[in-house]
């Protein structure tokens, strides 16, 4: 069954043998025990004390102890229901329903999931779709060479060297952990009159990780060890940085998971691209489709199947307006 799947999965293009990335049942019974009492939440695993200033262990959140020489010493005991709980969490954050997508804070729709049409403001340090652009243009609002933006109405950097100029401002004065991944991008694309630095890209992702952006970052960081640019390849650092940005809602993320797991353990692929195309990700829905038709109910159920359509289409029509479908129409003929 697994060979019909992958066959069909990349005969469709979905999937390869090196599992292409794009460029984004648990047992209880052990927490059931460790926590079964009130005296065994309040005092040390390791030597008992009671208190209410006990620090919980942070992988397992099952135990606690009085510092770090308790949690230390106890921790060849602790080791294995440790790693056990600590799998059970990852796997319910990893699985639940993500956040929704952010909306363009001009029209308050949805912002699109496609990267081209949404674009960051050096100026404000917003996020805005295109259609916003496309409606200020109409209504003459674009009058000069780099026009004003459409939420601060400040004039917009239009130079290549004025648009680098104002990211670095920002990630200086105001650490904005966005304005590092804009400019990553800039120096692994060679664009607005960089050279091209993937290394240098790389520091900037790792920057905007520490400083607190979820999915961009961390997106470009699984990109980077994914694909080896900047750093050397590495899949396992690929994967747990696409996790932690599919946890925060970035569905290139979640599709490049299911691409990865789809060969070793296809249910997982599968519920993964369940999520991602339920959010809009038109690739997921026909990795989904083609999963379902390949074999019907033997890694998605029918329910799971027609759920996964109406949410597609539901999430689909949130992000559509008249400005945005004119600027797609304008991208499709200049294409």
């Amino acid at each position: 069954r697994q060979e019909t799947l992958a066959k069909a999965m990349s005969d469709y293009g979905y999937i390869s043998s090196t599992c292409s990335v794009p460029q984004r049942t648990h047992s209880h019974s052990h927490s059931q025990t460790m926590m079964s009492t009130s005296d065994d939440i309040s005092k040390c695993a390791n030597c008992g004390k009671f208190g209410d200033d006990l620090k919980r262990c942070n992988a397992c959140k099952l135990v606690k102890y009085c510092n770090a020489t308790c949690q230390k010493a106890h921790r060849p005991k602790h080791k294995k229901a440790c790693r056990k709980r600590a799998s059970e969490l990852h796997h319910e954050a990893l699985f639940k329903q993500p956040p929704p997508n952010e909306d363009c804070p001009v029209c308050f729709l949805p912002l699109p999931i496609f990267l081209p049409a949404r674009k960051y403001q050096a100026c404000c340090g917003k996020v805005l779709c295109m259609g916003c652009f496309t409606a200020m243009f109409a209504a003459g609002g674009c009058r000069n060479e780099g026009g004003a933006c459409p939420f601060c109405r400040k004039q917009a950097p239009y130079s290549d060297e004025a648009i680098v100029e104002k990211l670095c401002g920002r990630m200086e004065m105001k650490n904005d952990a966005e304005a590092f991944v804009v400019l990553g991008s800039y120096y692994v694309e060679g664009a607005y009159g960089l050279r091209k630095d993937e290394e240098k890209a790389f520091e900037l992702y790792t920057r905007a990780a520490a400083i607190g952006s979820i999915t961009n970052a961390h997106y470009a960081l699984g990109t980077s060890y994914f694909n080896g640019q900047g750093v050397e390849k590495d899949k396992k650092k690929a994967k747990h940085h696409f996790e932690i940005a599919a946890i925060g809602g970035d569905v290139e993320a979640r599709y490049g998971l299911g691409n990865m797991e789809i060969h070793a353990q296809i249910r997982r692929g599968v519920k993964h691209w369940m999520i991602s195309a339920r959010a809009g990700h038109d690739k997921s829905l026909e990795a989904v489709k083609t999963a379902y038709n390949s074999l019907p109910g033997e890694f998605l159920t029918k329910e799971e199947f027609e759920v996964t359509l109406r949410a597609h289409k539901d999430s689909v029509d949130g992000m559509k307006s008249e400005q945005r479908d004119l600027m797609a129409e304008v991208r499709r003929l200049n294409s």
